[in-house]
This record gives structure tokens, C-alpha cells and sequence, in this order.
């Protein structure tokens, strides 16, 4: 099984998968890369700076921000104090257009903190949405104390019960520290790609490998980062659908984004099964590279499919989507999908109820390309081939 995060703490504590996915489906192969990568000290107040202005971008999964205030606030602490943190890497976008590969969680501390705001746990995929439709956080959003409380620093006592003279300080009330801390740099590690050219992929490599805040990335906050575009802010508008949501089984969106990964699955399949080929991570990423030459005519259709799909199975119960484990069968869906839309594309679909999409678990056919490899080329489309074929009988 999948390591999942759980996101109701800053800890990194694991909790159970929701989905039932492929053990099969990363990458085994790695491509070589020419990089050049050169060091930058930038101070704590050109870091803020950058973030405020966009030239550090902040896309995908950087959005949802994980700490709580005390891991926070002790990355401020060390700050102040003079203490070294870790170095922070960015991808050379263009000219002062820089993509966070690892420290997000640090560069928005940073952020927080001197804007005097920190993000509510509960909001925070909220959040996601508002920078997808605004660059940024809007003033009145960050204000608004729905969204935001302020940032004092929550700081443990000493052994003796002293407390920290920094504790419960904002970057307002810090007096003779606050130039110190604005002073203070950050090791930032540019990289940029020579080899191959046209093709950014070592970045999601480099998030895999690279990745040092102490929270796991998932395939899919690594994707969402790298292959940024209107149509995966599509996307996360999509996946606060209610009738997604009811069908998935999660009430609120997931952090690290697993949610968004099943309906990227379901959309791949729909327009390219037939040329699918393993890596499952590859064939995403493509798909995902080349839905950001995505026009908009393209996308309301992605939009058509699925709210069509949606009220189609609105009805099914949700147990036909499960494992006796009561997880989500990602494999069925994409599968059921992807049938669905294009059956209906050729005007042969007869049928799409809930005898339907359990006469297709149930086939030989399915049940035989869903055993062990589940993402080779054979298995991926014979699951398509079964649900195409009851579909349109």
C-alpha cells in the first residue's frame, strides 16, 4: 500500500489510503540530464519579497501549506537567532520566473509570518482555490479571519519552565530583532536544464529526490507543480463538485491532492487509452504536459464529460465503486469512464447503471487484467475493452 499523509497535523503522521491504486505504477526508468545549479544567499526580506511579487512561484501542491504554527514558528526562531536552516531549490523558470522544487514550506513561513497571517487548517484547501484564481492572496482574504489568524510565535518553554522571549511576538513586535531577522539569508540553489531541451522533466525528479520539509509529495503535488495550466485550475474548480465529492467518498478535497490524480486518470484514459503505455507516472505527466497547450473549447468538453458522467451515476450506489475494504477502485472508474464518454462520443452506449458497472467487476475479462501488473499496456486497456464492451451491449 501507498503511504498516505494525513494532513490533520503538522507531523507527517500516516494515515490509511482512501483509494485502491496500483502498487506497479512508478517509474523504473530514469533519464540522464545536464543541469547547471548555482548558489544564491538571498536575505529573509528579498525572499518575501520574491513570493509577494510572483517571481518565486508558488503553483500545485506549494499552495497547500501543511505546518502547523509551532513548526513554524521554530523555523522563525532559528531565523532570528542566527541558526542554519536548509537550503531552499528553485528551477529557472525564465528571467526572474523561479519554480519552488523543494522549501515551499519555508519560503511561505517566511511569507506568513511577515505578512502577520497564519492559514487556518480548515481553510487551506480554500486557499488552493484562491491563488488558482488570483496569482496570490488577495489583502482582504488575507485579512479575513475566516481564512487567516494572526501569527504570533508559539514557542515551547525551557526545561525550567522559562519562557522563550521570542513566544507570542509578531514580525511587527519583534523591535531590535526585526532588522536582524530580515537580514538574516537563505541558501537558495537555482537549477536550471540544459539537457534534454524542451523537456523540464528532471524537475520531477528533483522533487522526488530532493524533498527535505519533512511531508512526503505524492506523484500528483509533484505534477501539479511541474505541468501548471488553466486546465488544472479546471481541475481543482472540478473537484469541489458535490457530486465528485459523494462519489469519491471524501467530504473536503485532499491536501496532497489524490483526489485530483483519480479525475487526471479518469481524463488521460477518456482521450488517450489507446496509446497508453507504462510508466502510469509518465503517461500522466504527458498528458499532463500536453493539456497546457490546452484551448479552452477543449476544456469545457473535459467539463461536458464529466458533469454528464456525474449525473449519470448519481444514483449508483457507492458500494459498486468499492473494495470490501471500503476503498475506492480507481481502476474500475477510470475504466467505467472512459468507456462511458467514449461510447456515448461513437452514440453506441446502452447502458450506465449500477447492474452495469457490476456486470464489469464481475467479467473475466476485468477481473483477469486487474490481478498483479495492473498498470502494463495489455492489462490498462483490456480493463477498457471490458467496460467498453458492457457498456455498449
Amino acid at each position: 500500500m501507498v503511504e498516505a499523509l494525513d494532513h490533520s497535523n503538522g507531523s507527517g503522521a500516516m494515515k490509511e489510503e482512501w483509494r485502491q491504486i496500483d502498487a506497479d505504477s512508478e517509474d523504473a526508468q530514469i533519464d540522464e540530464y545536464d543541469l547547471t545549479t548555482s548558489p544564491n544567499d538571498f536575505n529573509v526580506l528579498t525572499i518575501y519579497n520574491f513570493v509577494k511579487s510572483g517571481s518565486v512561484i508558488i503553483p500545485g501542491f506549494q499552495r497547500n501549506y501543511v505546518w502547523d504554527k509551532k513548526r513554524a514558528s521554530r523555523l522563525i526562531e532559528s531565523l532570528i537567532i542566527g541558526l542554519p536552516v536548509p537550503q531552499v531549490f528553485l528551477y529557472e523558470e525564465d528571467r526572474n520566473k523561479f519554480l519552488v522544487i523543494d522549501g515551499q514550506q519555508r519560503l511561505m513561513t517566511v511569507y506568513y509570518f511577515m505578512s502577520g497571517r497564519f492559514p487556518r487548517r480548515d481553510k487551506r484547501s480554500e486557499l488552493r482555490a484562491v491563488f488558482d484564481q488570483y496569482g496570490e492572496i488577495p489583502d482582504n482574504i488575507l485579512h479575513d479571519d475566516a481564512y487567516f489568524e494572526p501569527f504570533n510565535l508559539q514557542l515551547p518553554e525551557s526545561g525550567q519552565g522559562v519562557v522563550n522571549k521570542f513566544s507570542r511576538l509578531n514580525y511587527q513586535t519583534l523591535g531590535d530583532y526585526k532588522m536582524q531577522f530580515e537580514m538574516r539569508t537563505i541558501r537558495n540553489m537555482i537549477v536550471k536544464q540544459l539537457r534534454p531541451s524542451g523537456d523540464a522533466s528532471s524537475i520531477y525528479e528533483m522533487f522526488n529526490r530532493l524533498n527535505t520539509g519533512g511531508v512526503n509529495l505524492t506523484p500528483q503535488e509533484i505534477r501539479s507543480s511541474l505541468f501548471h495550466s488553466k486546465f488544472y485550475d479546471s481541475l481543482y474548480q472540478w473537484n469541489m463538485d458535490r457530486r465528485w465529492r459523494e462519489l469519491i467518498g471524501q467530504e473536503h478535497p485532499d491536501l496532497h491532492m489524490r483526489d485530483i490524480e483519480v479525475m487526471l486518470r479518469a481524463f488521460a484514459m477518456a482521450r488517450n487509452v489507446d496509446t497508453y503505455a507504462p510508466s502510469m507516472v509518465k503517461f500522466l505527466n504527458r498528458f499532463s504536459k500536453a493539456a497546457q497547450q490546452e484551448k479552452p473549447e477543449g476544456i469545457a468538453e473535459f467539463w461536458e464529460n464529466l458533469d454528464w458522467f456525474l449525473s449519470e451515476v448519481s444514483t449508483v450506489p457507492r458500494s459498486v465503486w468499492l473494495t470490501r475494504q471500503q476503498k475506492f477502485l480507481v481502476n474500475l472508474f477510470e475504466s467505467v469512464f472512459a468507456a462511458a464518454v467514449r461510447a456515448r462520443a461513437a452514440g453506441k452506449l446502452t447502458r450506465l447503471d449500477a447492474d452495469a458497472i457490476m456486470a464489469i467487476r464481475e467479467s473475466q475479462d476485468y477481473i483477469r487484467h486487474s490481478q498483479e501488473r495492473t498498470t502494463d499496456t495489455e492489462n490498462v486497456k483490456g480493463r477498457y475493452r471490458a467496460a467498453y464492451g458492457t457498456l455498449t451491449s
